[in-house]
């Protein structure tokens, strides 16, 4: 008996937290297993080589984006249009 294992297509989910000059992204597989770690500058440039790196690991399922108050504010708006779902959460009012 031959045994072949095939490399199926895996979603993969992304998470990106939002700095003045630098944005740290995770890559996740299916089951919440940690695929990588990045930093990329918080410029055009670097969202195309976020995206590309994350994407590096399979189809991309979903991106969670943290710190969209004020420095990811656009990067729902930047990612490329695509299968990915787009949903949007509103962050809860600042209460002192």
């Amino acid at each position: 008996m031959t045994v072949t294992i095939v490399d199926a297509a895996r979603p993969v989910t992304g998470g990106v937290d939002t700095h003045l000059d630098l944005n740290v992204a995770a890559a996740l597989d299916g089951i919440g297993g940690l695929l990588g770690v990045a930093e990329y500058p918080a410029t055009s440039a670097g969202h195309r080589e976020l995206r590309g790196w994350l994407s590096g690991f399979g189809l991309v399922a979903r991106v969670g984006v943290e710190g969209t108050g004020f420095y990811g504010a656009a990067r729902p708006d930047r990612r490329p249009r695509g299968p990915q779902p787009r949903h949007r959460r509103r962050r809860p009012p600042w209460r002192r």
